[in-house]
């Protein structure tokens, strides 16, 4: 599967930044791609943080190993964590 890389820096709420990837089928729309990296960021307790265009930005497409490709089928898409990102 062909997958669209979106680098994504976040401030936190405690002001600090947190770095990560959203990952989605590549025809997804870039706004679904935004969408998602708000759930995800509601489940690590960040909520109603920052995320626009501006923060999600598209990065490149690649070919999706099999353990993203089975998130993305399941769930929509992948969260490649980099930095500041909780464990």
């Amino acid at each position: 599967m062909e997958c669209a890389v979106y680098d994504t820096y976040v401030t936190k709420k405690d002001g600090k930044m947190m770095h990560f990837d959203v990952v989605v089928e590549a025809s997804t729309p870039h706004e679904k791609a935004i969408q998602y990296g708000q759930e995800w960021l509601a489940t690590v307790g960040q909520a109603g943080q920052k995320m626009t265009s501006e923060e999600c930005q598209f990065c490149h497409i690649q070919e999706a190993p099999p353990f993203v490709e089975k998130s993305i089928k399941q769930a929509g898409y992948w969260i490649q964590k980099m930095e500041g990102c909780p464990k």
